[in-house]
């Protein structure tokens, strides 16, 4: 039996010559570039249904499908006209909920921002929402929490690994030595039985996954 048009030979595994292959057919072997703009279309809704996404991810999305740069941009200026694509609203929405759940720093959401194509000035003005004071209450909590799950542990251990688990995050090594200080001092000026009976708070559970 002869091969189909447009596909390949199941005997060879050879490419068989179709339509798409003619002298009209698009860059990546779309037909025609409106076939490449349906394709681009569907590429992007099915992404922004499963969750927020940046341009460039959906630029990245579509480039993994062959999609040609120049359909691709048409179509995400549409999709941006329209309110579909909004990079400024996405990085602040990133920012608030990796400040606000993850206990993240500046620096470590600027670094996810830049990976999910995000360009600086759109990053900054998102990372306003975060001041010097945030990000020190945030510090702070984390070091408190890490300190209740950890009492029993040795004091150098402990040490340790707050200021691994605070340096994933991304905070600098100088404030994390400076919370961590202060609250070491205000922990052993509490009453131990009162401080080992305190609550873990709702951190417990990304402390464990934390390996704590």
């Amino acid at each position: 039996m002869s091969a189909q048009p447009g596909r390949r030979s199941r005997r060879s595994g050879a490419a068989v010559a179709g339509p798409e292959d003619g002298p009209d057919a698009a860059p990546g072997g779309f037909a025609s570039d409106a076939q490449a703009e349906e394709a681009a279309r569907e590429i992007a809704l099915r992404q922004l249904a499963a969750a927020p996404r940046s341009r460039g991810q959906l630029e990245a999305a579509m480039a993994k499908k062959l999609v040609p740069a120049d359909v691709a941009g048409r179509v995400l200026d549409r999709f941006t006209e329209v309110g579909l694509v909004d990079d400024a609203e996405f990085a602040a929405m990133l920012v608030r909920t990796r400040h606000a759940e993850r206990g993240q720093s500046r620096r470590a959401i600027a670094v996810e921002l830049r990976r999910k194509g995000i360009d600086e000035e759109t990053a900054a003005v998102a990372l306003e929402q975060v001041d010097a004071d945030d990000e020190e209450a945030a510090a702070r909590e984390l070091v408190r929490r890490k300190l209740r799950v950890g009492h029993a542990l040795d004091p150098e251990v402990r040490r340790r690994r707050i200021y691994g688990a605070l340096g994933r995050k991304g905070y600098p090594p100088g404030l994390v030595a400076r919370v961590l200080r202060e609250e070491l001092a205000d922990a052993e000026a509490r009453d131990d039985d009162g401080w080992h009976a305190a609550d873990d708070g709702p951190g417990l559970e990304q402390d464990t996954a934390d390996g704590w």
